[in-house]
């Protein structure tokens, strides 16, 4: 303990940001036992400068606690050592280097935010720690964002990002995207948004890219995703794969089918039969691959937009019927016909219609329907265009 201590000592001293970051930090191998009174504790830290000694007693709570196993406990003292922490960046009015600090103690944070609610102790609601960690995590973001000096060396808006990632992770899990928004404004507004680490911003991009792709706004998400998966090291290939379960999708929306040994690579051949049935807009298909792989796709968060597919194939399926033809002016009839040949029966001809009708506005086939003669006229010229030239 004592050499744990001038260890603390030494690097508060030197203004040493990482070391400290490192010791103060829950996954730093403490060789010693925590199971000491909070009487000892006191006499531990008494000889550390203020404010500094109030963090490092909290941080020998949460030990305690986190030994204990008392996961609610340890993310009380975790919040308060954050408290703490936003007291010494207030402090240290032309310094910053307390940011890898703060960078580890909001992690830590939310990590022990998910944690206690994992337990299911009965006196915690879902989601309840996870909306005070995002607190705890905005008073920090308030104190980065408010430093206004010109010095770009020292200042403050460097941990931003950082804390943007980890407010991101939070609105996910406790499904509050709309808080996410200026967030995203604050950062994208930023002089640092291209200068930021790029691990920082590989992580923005990809959650950036997923909020996209929930607002139905694909060719951002396509950017943001592709960004995150061609940046994202080749030496993470979790990471990567985990791009690629949005990434994939939105893609396919835009009618950019994948590679077969790209999802082989990756261990993604979910999508595969689903690119299959899309292609050749087999509808039969393509519901007992979704029945197939339904716990993948709903875990994954990716079920809704999984399902939007069903307006490719059908596009795909009309655009067969027209071959087959030879001619601009299909009868509705047809269409229906080919849709129950795949076993859409529950579907008349009105519904036929209102799906073509559907087709038509997304520009996914030109023409428009003659509903006295119950036929759809297409255009002569590329009725069914490139799906990526659409979006």
């Amino acid at each position: 303990m004592d050499s744990y201590i001038i260890q603390l000592r030494r690097a508060w001293s030197n203004q040493d940001g990482d070391e400290l970051a490192n010791l103060l930090s829950l996954r730093y191998r403490h060789s010693f036992s925590i199971l000491i009174s909070e009487s000892s504790m006191i006499k531990i830290v008494e000889h550390l400068p203020a404010p500094f000694d109030d963090l490092v007693l909290l941080h020998l709570k949460t030990l305690q606690s986190a030994e204990k196993n008392d996961h609610k406990s340890a993310y009380n003292y975790q919040s308060q050592i954050v408290q703490c922490v936003i007291k010494i960046l207030q402090l240290q009015r032309e310094e910053n280097w307390m940011l890898p600090v703060m960078n580890v103690i909001c992690l830590e944070l939310r990590l022990l935010a998910v944690q206690a609610e994992n337990s299911k102790k009965k006196n915690i609601k879902p989601g309840e720690l996870l909306e005070n960690c995002a607190e705890c995590l905005m008073g920090c973001f308030r104190v980065c964002a408010a430093d206004n000096r010109s010095s770009e060396e020292y200042t403050k808006k460097w941990g931003m990002l950082s804390l943007v990632n980890q407010l991101l992770k939070v609105y996910f899990r406790i499904n509050k995207l709309h808080l996410c928004k200026p967030l995203i404004r604050a950062i994208d507004s930023s002089a640092y948004k291209d200068h930021f680490p790029l691990a920082q911003r590989i992580t923005y991009k990809f959650f950036v890219g997923r909020k996209a792709m929930f607002d139905s706004d694909y060719k951002s998400a396509d950017e943001y995703l592709t960004y995150a998966f061609e940046h994202c090291h080749k030496q993470s290939p979790k990471n990567k794969r985990l791009i690629l379960t949005y990434l994939v999708p939105v893609k396919m929306l835009l009618g950019y089918m994948p590679k077969q040994s790209l999802l082989e690579k990756y261990n993604l051949m979910e999508f595969w039969e689903l690119v299959e049935a899309v292609k050749r807009g087999d509808l039969r298909k393509l519901e007992t691959v979704m029945t197939a792989h339904e716990n993948f796709f709903i875990c994954a968060g990716i079920y809704l937009i999984v399902e939007k597919l069903k307006l490719l194939a059908y596009r795909n399926l009309f655009k067969k019927v027209w071959l087959a033809m030879g001619t601009h002016l299909i009868p509705i009839e047809n269409l229906l016909t080919a849709l129950q040949m795949y076993d859409i029966e529950d579907i008349d001809m009105d519904e036929t219609e209102c799906l073509v009708s559907v087709l038509i506005y997304e520009g996914k086939i030109k023409g428009y329907i003659s509903h006295q003669h119950k036929k759809l006229v297409i255009s002569k010229q590329n009725p069914f265009p490139t799906l990526s030239s659409i979006i």
